[in-house]
């Protein structure tokens, strides 16, 4: 839970540098490591890297909001092309993501990390 943290500071960071892509992909991997880190406090340790289906893993052991749900959906698709320079026909990824893009990753990405915080060590 402490990497998906920092990994959610990084984001920040790389968000205020106005590092689109990097931000909209380093949210995607807070929320990928808060899940997994859910899904090892469950005994169920999860491989890969689609949100969706790690959402599936831990909505085995507790309710999911659907808030989570989507953010889970959007940052989904943040995995490849932010980091790909032929991911897009023309372009580079640093061309193709956007301040609101950026913006809306990190609101999905702390709404996962504080949802799994908050199931991992409950108040």
């Amino acid at each position: 839970m402490r990497e998906a943290q920092a990994e959610l500071a990084a984001a920040r960071s790389l968000y205020e540098t106005r590092h689109w892509a990097w931000c909209c992909f380093t949210c995607q991997q807070a929320a990928e490591k808060a899940l997994k880190a859910l899904c090892e406090r469950f005994r169920t340790p999860q491989t890969g890297h689609n949100l969706n289906l790690l959402v599936q893993a831990v909505a085995e052991h507790v309710a999911v909001p659907d808030s989570v749900r989507r953010g889970c959906a959007r940052l989904n698709r943040y995995y490849v092309p932010t980091r790909y320079p032929n991911a897009f026909d023309r372009g580079v990824p640093a061309e193709q993501f956007f301040e609101d893009d950026a913006r809306l990753a990190l609101e999905d990405a702390e709404e996962v990390v504080r949802f799994a915080h908050a199931t991992v060590e409950p108040a």
